[in-house]
């Protein structure tokens, strides 16, 4: 009996992928406990179907993740802090900061958890910080604290 796969399992295979499996244990505990589908003609066309729908989803995704990496990487984020007597911030410039920052002036929707800062910044000059955008895409972005 073949079997398209719904969920992972242990010692047979992953989610996706048809296999081949005795009558019994393919009706009884992999179908009966929903972690497959007899493969039909009908349900191997909904699931390429699926993986279709899928693909277009994914390189729509990936095609939006450049573009915004390509805004980012043109982009020059100003932030204005007031120094202290010696010349150095009150505290240090939060994610939270720069990605609200990133949403006024640039327009450039980013959450705060993308946000990867080597060091913390404690004083003016310009940073080099990256954003990570899924799918392994990263995107550089200049920062620029100016103290007031």
């Amino acid at each position: 009996m073949k079997v398209l796969l719904i969920k992972d399992v242990k010692g047979l295979g992953k989610a996706g992928e048809m296999k081949e499996v005795k009558d019994g244990y393919g009706k009884n505990f992999l179908i009966g406990n929903k972690l497959a589908l007899h493969a039909t003609n009908e349900v191997l066309k909904k699931h390429e179907a699926t993986l279709r729908k899928q693909a277009a989803t994914n390189e729509a995704e990936m095609k939006k993740l450049k573009e915004t990496q390509t805004a980012l990487g043109e982009a020059k984020l100003k932030i204005k802090r007031k120094l202290g007597a010696n010349g150095s911030l009150f505290g240090a410039v939060t994610k939270d900061e720069i990605a609200h920052e990133l949403q006024n002036q640039c327009k450039i929707e980013i959450d705060k958890k993308t946000i990867e800062i080597k060091n913390a910044i404690k004083m003016t000059g310009i940073f080099d910080i990256t954003i990570k955008l899924g799918h392994g895409i990263h995107a550089p972005l200049q920062l620029e604290i100016i103290g007031e």
